[in-house]
């Protein structure tokens, strides 16, 4: 079947219109934990309202940055594996994999009977040739830097055996990763504009910035899964748009629910707010080569002289939870859950302040509503807090165009932002590893880079987790960002919609794969 002539008479004018739908209560849960719904059953129109995409979006799997292409691409693809909905790591084209005693080499077993949409056979020839799209020198991928430690990729039957330049036991994670979809192999290439996948749907139609439109795969491998007979995926980058559209029932589901309107949908009737919390979480980055930030007792200071609990509530308006100065999110495997949580205290941030020699302290701290939403107004409540501890912060609202560019990893104070990583080694790599492109205060610590690669080989579960707590806990007493508190992804859909029990944390929408897990009551 084709869903051209759609139910409902859903046009992207009409989602735009908006309404004003207001009426009875709607259900709030914490953590991704959902009442144990109905046995999923097949059939309807998914209609999804997404606060990103735009003309430019593209077919190319290297160059998918924003969420409208990550749910996209998992609505039509597979990968070599997939973080399940508890975070742990579960097979998918790949039925299963071991590593070397050194982590150095992974062996990955192809699963059999698997079909692209076009009917092609999944083979060992494609998982290589879809990997080493985004390898080599003239690779422009995304995923360039997360696969540039291969050094060998070659195939021994129904296996494919890759090698790596170190240890690296969370390997078979970052397969996951939404770059690196299954593709369709012709004389050992995929071709990156097709949209022909192995995953839960067809895609009908494409046209960027303005819709998707797909119908349910057929021959999909996993019984369990793609429920709905089809998908009306729309960018509605406007949040009031978004919001209207979810309650005059022109959309099923939306993503990124405005909070400071999300009283609106708590009223609507028969509407359901999804709110997870995961990894994304919000920074204020010092730049630990700059004074006073040199200086670990006035970095300290800085982050006991934050209230936490305050920016919790009204910037993210009760929906997150509070941070430790360390990027783990609740939600990983490792995180460090008896490290002493850090709250406001002026008298012990005015004890850091002796220490480091000063009575007082003046800062400047740089924010932009490009780093996040309310980063402004954190910053000033961030400026209220301080002063009770002798802490003078002055406020630059810095403008949205240029500041990644022009502020971020530039002033030595800034607001920044993480979406998370859905591994320890990964986050930590990314952002505070010596010498890593994103470890935007500079910070380098010889004990803290040890354990990293410590960690990153070991394949004892109990001593990676005794590393990684230790890790933690360096980034929280010697690292050189306040992290406050940490986002929810938080959501929107219609009582008809029905959910599993467990809600993915490692990415919004169920970790990007709602249309694939989600079905109609």
């Amino acid at each position: 079947m084709t869903i051209r002539n759609l139910p409902n008479g859903i046009s992207r004018r009409g989602v735009l219109k908006g309404a004003s739908a207001l009426g009875a209560a709607s259900l709030i849960l914490p953590a991704g934990v959902r009442p144990a719904s109905a046995e999923p059953k097949k059939g309807g129109i998914l209609r999804v309202g997404m606060g990103h995409g735009s003309t430019s979006d593209s077919l190319d799997p290297g160059s998918w940055d924003n969420a409208y292409s990550q749910v996209f691409a998992t609505a039509r693809h597979n990968n070599l594996t997939e973080i399940a909905a508890d975070g742990s790591l579960a097979p998918e084209i790949a039925e299963s994999w071991e590593a070397s005693a050194d982590a150095m080499t992974w062996t990955f077993t192809i699963r059999q009977g698997v079909t692209f949409h076009s009917g092609k056979d999944v083979t060992p020839e494609d998982v290589v040739a879809s990997i080493n799209y985004h390898r080599g020198e003239e690779s422009t991928s995304a995923a360039k830097p997360i696969v540039e430690n291969i050094t060998d990729i070659k195939i021994d039957g129904q296996n494919v055996v890759i090698s790596l330049n170190g240890g690296n036991a969370d390997f078979p994670f970052i397969m996951s990763d939404y770059h690196i979809p299954i593709m369709p192999a012709v004389d050992g290439k995929i071709d990156p504009t097709s949209t022909d996948g192995c995953g839960p749907y067809v895609v009908d139609k494409f046209d960027p910035g303005v819709e998707a439109l797909l119908t349910r795969n057929p021959n999909y491998w996993k019984s369990d899964r793609a429920h709905f007979d089809g998908i009306v995926l729309l960018p509605i980058v406007d949040a009031a748009a978004r919001q209207n559209a979810l309650m005059s029932g022109e959309v099923d589901v939306i993503d990124r629910v405005d909070l400071n309107t999300v009283h609106l949908l708590q009223r609507a009737p028969n509407i359901k707010i999804l709110s997870v919390s995961g990894t994304q979480h919000y920074t204020f980055i010092m730049d630990s080569r700059a004074d006073p930030f040199t200086d670990n007792n006035v970095r300290m200071a800085v982050k006991h002289a934050v209230n936490r609990d305050e920016l919790v509530e009204k910037i993210l308006n009760g929906y997150g939870v509070v941070g430790n100065d360390h990027p783990i999110g609740r939600s990983n495997r490792f995180h460090a859950d008896d490290l002493e949580q850090r709250t406001y205290d002026p008298d012990k941030a005015k004890f850091y302040l002796r220490e480091a020699g000063m009575d007082s302290l003046s800062l400047t701290l740089s924010a932009s509503e490009a780093a996040f939403g309310g980063a402004v107004d954190a910053a000033v409540l961030i400026s209220e807090s301080a002063a009770a501890a002798g802490i003078t912060v002055e406020v630059s609202r810095e403008p949205a165009d240029g500041y990644w560019s022009n502020v971020w990893m530039q002033k030595p104070f800034v607001a920044s932002y993480w979406g998370g990583r859905p591994t320890e080694d990964w986050m930590f790599s990314t952002a505070y590893a010596s010498g890593a492109p994103w470890n935007e205060s500079y910070w380098e610590h010889e004990g803290f880079n040890k354990l990293l690669v410590e960690a990153r080989s070991e394949l004892d579960e109990a001593k990676r987790r005794e590393m990684y707590v230790e890790m933690q806990r360096l980034v929280r007493d010697e690292g050189s960002t306040v992290i406050p508190m940490f986002a929810n992804y938080v959501m929107a859909h219609t009582g008809a919609v029905a959910t599993p029990e467990q809600i993915g944390a490692n990415w919004t929408m169920d970790g990007f794969r709602a249309i694939e897990r989600w079905w109609f009551a």
